[in-house]
Formats: C-alpha cells, structure tokens, sequence
C-alpha cells in the first residue's frame, strides 16, 4: 500500500453542514487530502487484489469493497450501507460461530489450568481474564468501525485494521503499516493452524482411548492421526463460511450433550473444597495464564464474522452478539475448570474426558461426541489461515486457480496433522500456543491498534485511554515471555 503523502491541493470540500464557513484552513484541507489518498489507496490495491474473489471471503484477510463518491465526508459515511455480501450471516448464525470458535478444545483443559492456579484463585482470575479478552475484542471492532469511516471502506479484517490505522496515524508509522499488516497475519495463521494441530491431537487421543479399551490394542496415537487426514481434507474442501454453519450446528450440540454428560460424572461424589489448594504455585500461574487465553480467545475468527454479518451493527452493544456469547463463554469455562479441578484434583489430565471412566458406555460415548465436535470445528478454524495464504498466494496462478487453491487446502491439512503427530503432548501445546499467538493477537496488538487509532484525536482526560493500553500491553507482555518458556520446558520435559 501507498504511503499518505502529505496535500497542497486546493480543490474546495465537498459542502457540508459546517459549508456556512467561507474559510478553510489549510490543516483541513490537508486533512481531508489525507483522507481520500486514504481511501483511494486502500480502495485502487484492494480491487487489484480482489479480482475473481467472492465478497463473502470477508475474512481475517479480504476487503470486499464499494466504489465510493469522491466527494462522501467520513462523517456521514456509513460503511455498513456499503458492504456487499453474497452469503451474509444473521445475528443468530453469527453467534452460533462466535460460540464454536470458541467452545473449542480449550473448554475440556481448564480443569488442568485450575490444577496450575489453584481453585479459588483460578475461578477469580478465569472472569478476569475473560472480561480483559472480551474488551480487547471490543478495542479491535470499535476501531474497525473508526477506521472504515475514516478511510470509507465497508469493512476490515485484522490485518487490514491494523495496516489503516498505521497509514491514518502519525506520519512517523506510515512506513510501517505494511509490516504491521504482516506481523498480525503472521500471527493469526500460526495461531490458528496451532488451534487446528490442537485439535488433531484431541480428537485422536480420544479416540485411540475408546479403540484401546474395547478391542484390547495398543496403536500410538499418531496411528490414529493419520487416520484422519482423508476426512480432515474432504471437509475442508469446503469453502464457503455460510456452508459450515450446519456443522457448527451439529457440533455444538455434540458438546453440548457431551459436556452435560461430564458434568454428570463431575458432579457426582464431589470432595469438600478445603481438599484443592486455593492458590498454586506462583511458578505453574503461566501454565494457568496460556490455557485460559488459549480456551477463552476467539479474536482469530471475530473480524471475520463481524465482516460476513447482515447486520454488523448488532455485533458489539448492549448485549450484542459479541457479549452475550462471551459471557455465556467465561461462566462455562469457568464452571468446568472449577468443579472439574475439585473433582480430580492432582490426577487432572490435559482433557478433562480422559479422566472419565474408561469402563463405562455413557463415559466413552462423550469422548466420542465432543471428538466429532472438535473434529467438525476443525473447518472453522482452518478458515481464516488458508483465506490469508490464498489472497497472498493467488496471484501466482493465472490459471488453474482453483486446483492450485484445493491443492494448498490440502497441503495445509496434511502440515497440521504432521504438527501434531510430532508433539501429541496436549497440555503445554495448548499453553504454549495461547502464550506465543493470542496473547498478542488478543491482548497486545488491539491496545497498540487503538493507541494510534485515537493519537491524532486525543487520548482522553488524562490520556486515560494510553495508560490504559500501555497496561493491557505489558500485561500480555508479561504472559508471553513467561508463558512461552514455560511451555516449552514442559515440551522438552515430556520428550526425555
């Protein structure tokens, strides 16, 4: 992208209710230049790039976008009007992926991230972290919308938000709005891809279980790995967001059924609490900090469900999709990781179903339910990395797109599934992918997003909003470097 050089033009605004002025400045006049080189840059290399793709690819990497009036002031710019979807989703469609995004894996480790923070301290610092997650969401749409309106394009993914509010910033970031692009885009397609190794890992663990039981073998896990690469490519064959909504359907109601299941057995014979430790260790808290960020963080599927939405403008508010799918989210994950803990205590395993009963029908019944859950929210999570290589990779192939295209959906499957095979050890993969990716796509780049979003405009009463994200920012500081080691010492650990 262009940087945003700097305008003497002369050519009048656009009358507005502010017209009456006979005298304009020069800072608005080179404001608004600033502006329309923008939107025009924007608009001139996203059209070059958008060629022969879909509007409802509105992923985490894609900008379907309108052509504008020249003459349209921000202001009374409404980038909702503009967005034209092929496949838009309703509220309820939205909140039925909002939940499959992030009922993943993640909800059967938190006991084992209770077992690593201590019971009372886990419960305490689980809604803590899930309200800090839910605003960082927040900062990152809200600035979406800021951004759309000033740059007047209909909608953002990450990456783009991110390379906007560079290039509408200080002058001083503009040369930097391309790696800020890059890094955020680097980040969501190992996060994801790491979501979708994690995945692979649970579903076969799960299932070599149930195997080893009733027909007496003894295979290694990445047997069963392989054994799911055929189905793992055929679903991901898929390509459209709207055509998975089906399986989002199926698989939250198979862990649904398979939580209620759990909780069965959880509730049952419960010890006293006073048996659990209240507190851990201070050294097992960034074990705690990487599964719970890793459980709770959707932000790698959030713009691209709010880009594909009918109506985006229900997706933030009061209650709005995003807060009524995180709370009901953070008070699950919450629950299971506190009674889950209670009931297991220092035998807690990295999937809470690998403690069930091995010897009973209904217990291995939910191991295969919330196995084709994760296997089934597979799909979704795969979307957003493969739309990014794809938009990066597609100009490669001027012809036999689409062979080319299946044949990288295909290519990455199969790197998940090697991934996985190579540390099928779920706990600290799960913590250490929490701690590397999204506790920067989560916490750290939508504070740093919003800083340079409102530089120009002000930080507000004592620069409440700067301090504010200067302590989001060192708080996910904080959880990446002290996660990250410790995950990977338990990797090298767990490998002697």
């Amino acid at each position: 992208m262009d940087r945003i050089h700097k305008s003497s033009s002369k050519t009048p605004l656009a009358p507005t209710e502010y017209s009456e002025f006979p005298i304009i400045t020069r800072y608005d006049q080179k404001k608004q230049s600033a502006r329309t080189e923008l939107r025009d840059s924007l608009y001139t290399r996203s059209k070059a790039e958008m060629n022969d793709v879909p509007a409802a690819t509105a992923a985490g990497s894609t900008l379907p976008l309108v052509q504008l009036p020249k003459d349209e002031e921000a202001g009374e710019y409404n980038p909702f009007e503009h967005r034209k979807l092929t496949h838009p989703t309703t509220n309820t469609e939205t909140l039925v992926h909002l939940l499959k995004g992030s009922l993943g894996s993640g909800i059967l480790a938190m006991p084992l991230a209770f077992l690593h923070a201590g019971l009372w301290f886990g419960l305490v610092a689980t809604f803590a972290i899930g309200i800090i997650c839910t605003y960082c969401v927040h900062i990152l749409v809200k600035c979406s919308h800021i951004l759309c309106r000033r740059a007047q394009i209909p909608s953002l993914g990450f990456a783009d938000i991110a390379e906007t509010a560079f290039l509408a910033g200080p002058d001083a970031l503009h040369k930097w709005s391309r790696f800020a692009r890059f890094i955020i885009n680097l980040f969501l397609v190992v996060d994801l891809i790491g979501c979708c190794c994690v995945y692979v890992v649970f579903v076969a663990t799960n299932i070599k279980q149930i195997v080893d039981h009733y027909y007496s073998i003894d295979l290694d896990v990445r047997v069963y790995m392989a054994a799911l690469l055929l189905p793992l490519i055929l679903i991901n064959l898929i390509r459209n967001l709207k055509y998975l909504t089906p399986f989002s359907m199926v698989a939250n109601v198979l862990i649904a059924a398979g939580m209620g299941i759990t909780m069965y057995y959880i509730l049952r014979d419960l010890p006293s609490v006073s048996e659990r430790h209240a507190v851990a260790n201070v050294q097992h808290w960034p074990m705690f900090f990487g599964t719970v960020i890793f459980a709770l963080e959707g932000i790698g599927v959030v713009m691209s469900l709010e880009n594909n939405m009918k109506t985006p403008q229900h997706f933030i508010g009061c209650p709005g999709v995003l807060n009524t799918g995180m709370a009901f989210v953070v008070g699950l994950y919450a629950t299971v990781g506190f009674l889950g803990y209670l009931k297991y205590g220092e035998d807690t395993k990295g999937s809470i179903t690998l403690n069930l009963p091995i010897d009973e029908v209904l217990a291995q019944s939910v191991k295969l339910m919330i196995a084709i859950s994760i296997f089934l929210t597979y799909s979704l999570q795969f979307y957003v990395p493969m739309e990014i290589l794809w938009k990066n990779l597609k100009g490669n192939f001027n012809e036999h797109r689409n062979a080319a295209e299946y044949s990288l959906r295909i290519g990455l499957v199969i790197l998940t599934v090697g991934i996985a095979a190579a540390i099928p050890n779920l706990g600290p993969f799960i913590s250490l992918i929490g701690a590397v990716c999204l506790s920067t796509l989560g916490l750290i780049f939508p504070s740093v997003i919003e800083i340079v979003t409102y530089w120009e405009n002000g930080m507000g009463r004592y620069n409440w909003r700067l301090w504010k994200n200067i302590l989001l920012i060192i708080f996910g500081v904080v959880g990446f470097l002290t996660g990250t080691y410790v995950s990977i010492i338990e990797i090298i650990e767990s490998h002697l």
